[in-house]
């Protein structure tokens, strides 16, 4: 197999250590390695790099281990062509594992061409996606807090979250808090209701007459607090994701013309995927890296249905929302389609699906700079009887006849 990279060099990443192979030789001639193990502190990741721009390597590939290989990436980033593989993709042959080995195989593979780049976003990205996926987290932490909370209200026989839809509303915490204190009756705390919540006094009270004993009251005040401070915490998150996104305040604007993505699910997206399209190439590389597209599995000339890729599970799960919140959205064609798709597909694969186009809508609005425009619940009617025309005329002229067509007055 011939050669294509003349200096290149594997790095089998660990989380102490790191084995270098430096693989030297021209295409023509057997290569000459060179093995080297560095400790994974700065002062050893800058002697790595002084090593290699030494011997004139020109490019560096490693696999993607873990968190290990984003340091060493920040050191070598702008000195070599850098590629960072799939794991799954360079697996050696069983039987011999081992970090030289494994260095020497990463080279071998570099050296021929053979390992595939990941996406790694620039910087700037990178920590927009920071950001957004720790966003996440906290609020995800919110949800299991605010579930702790309703768990000892119902063990104290407070009933509120019957009678008041969001109990982490406003009179929801006043009530939380007087709880907490135990000094108000039921008919106090019901009388901290604001708004057309008023309307419902007698039903509070009842809701508010429970057993809540001091263990319940000590526990409350704990995930009250966690609850404010996440609170607090979420909302300095945002305030920064709005600053790490102005630069790409354009590209936000344009997808929040797509039904069913919001502000946040503009930032998810970019923070995911970038806003520079070419790296993806086209939409359906987009949509196989994400995993929200179908994988193939054909045998003897035959397709087999099988479950969507493996993919970026943050941006899955977000565009899954925006196709729900889209399919939601009256007089759209995501509402038309989702209303095709679901009895057909089932409610889960239709949600796919729609996820499935909404990327694809995101993709070619950032790669022509151009809003969405909303094709209407009438469009799959204008291209179903646009194709059924064309299969009859086809039909029809296999069958030697002439076929000239023309619209009904």
């Amino acid at each position: 197999m011939e050669a294509i990279v003349e200096r290149g060099c594997g790095i089998d990443v660990g989380e102490a250590t790191l084995t270098a192979c430096l693989v030297v030789g021209k295409s023509e001639e057997k290569p000459r390695k060179t093995l080297r193990t560095f400790a994974t502190v700065t002062v050893e990741l800058i002697a790595l790099r002084d090593w290699l721009l030494s011997q004139g390597c020109t490019h560096v590939a490693m696999e993607a281990t873990g968190v290990y290989w984003i340091p060493i990436f920040a050191v070598l980033e702008g000195y070599f062509d850098i590629t960072i593989a799939n794991a799954y993709h360079i697996k050696a042959v069983p039987g011999r594992k081992t970090d030289v080995k494994d260095a020497e195989w990463i080279a071998d593979l570099l050296r021929h061409g053979l390992l595939k780049k990941s996406f790694v976003p620039p910087g700037e990205i990178r920590d927009l996606r920071d950001l957004v996926r720790y966003r996440r987290k906290l609020i995800e932490g919110r949800t299991s807090e605010r579930n702790r909370v309703l768990k000892f209200l119902e063990e104290a026989n407070i009933k509120l979250a019957s009678v008041v839809s969001d109990v982490f509303g406003t009179s929801g915490m006043l009530m939380l808090r007087a709880l907490i204190t135990g000094e108000a009756a039921p008919e106090e705390m019901a009388r901290m209701a604001k708004g057309r919540m008023r309307q419902k006094l007698r039903k509070l009270e009842l809701a508010l007459e429970g057993r809540v004993q001091e263990h319940h009251r000590f526990l409350l005040g704990l995930q009250i607090r966690r609850l404010e401070q996440m609170e607090a915490d979420i909302a300095l998150v945002e305030a920064r994701i709005q600053e790490k996104l102005a630069p790409f305040r354009a590209e936000v604007d344009l997808l929040i013309t797509i039904p069913g993505v919001s502000e946040l699910v503009a930032a998810a997206i970019i923070a995911e995927i970038g806003v520079d399209m070419s790296v993806f190439g086209t939409a359906a590389r987009l949509s196989a890296w994400a995993g929200v597209c179908p994988g193939n599995h054909e045998s003897a000339g035959k397709r087999k249905k099988v479950r969507t890729r493996k993919g970026n599970t943050y941006l899955k799960t977000i565009l899954i929302e925006a196709g729900n919140a889209a399919g939601h959205t009256k007089g759209s064609y995501f509402a038309e389609k989702l209303r095709r798709l679901q009895p057909r597909l089932g409610r889960n694969r239709a949600q796919m699906a729609l996820a499935h186009k909404v990327l694809v809508v995101a993709f070619h609005v950032l790669e022509k700079k151009v809003a969405y425009r909303e094709l209407g619940p009438s469009y799959l009617d204008t291209i179903r009887s646009i194709a059924t025309t064309r299969r009859l005329v086809r039909r029809l002229e296999r069958m030697g006849y002439n076929v000239q067509i023309e619209k009904a007055a």
